[in-house]
């Protein structure tokens, strides 16, 4: 069901995908101590919903129930699982990501929908 994500210690599990317009809705898993760089979605926003864990972008946590939701192409981040994290996400358009920062480690390309 999980299968590995664009950063080291995150996995996706695909819901549904609507090959018309590329919108995603999928289960996110980030292991425990992971950080995912400050990035942007050029193509589609983001709508996310914690299920478990703690995540901390900035200096503020959002636990289980929390929404966050960042416009396309709108810098995000950096994200940290202080715990790990599972959540739901949709993105509303094709799903790309690009590093906000340069020198930042580039993300994997993104896993087909099977």
């Amino acid at each position: 069901m999980w299968e590995p994500g664009p950063y080291p210690g995150v996995e996706f599990a695909h819901l549904s995908h609507d090959s018309s317009n590329g919108a995603r809705f999928l289960l996110r898993k980030f292991a425990a101590g992971t950080t995912v760089p400050a990035h942007r979605h050029p193509q589609a926003s983001e709508s996310v919903v914690i299920l478990k864990g703690k995540w901390i972008e900035g200096n503020v946590e959002y636990g289980p129930g929390s929404f966050l939701y960042a416009p396309k192409n709108t810098v995000h981040g950096p994200h940290r699982a202080e715990k790990e994290v599972i959540s739901v996400t949709w993105y509303d358009g094709p799903f790309t990501v690009e590093n906000a920062n340069t020198e930042d480690p580039a993300p994997a390309p993104i896993p087909p929908v099977h």
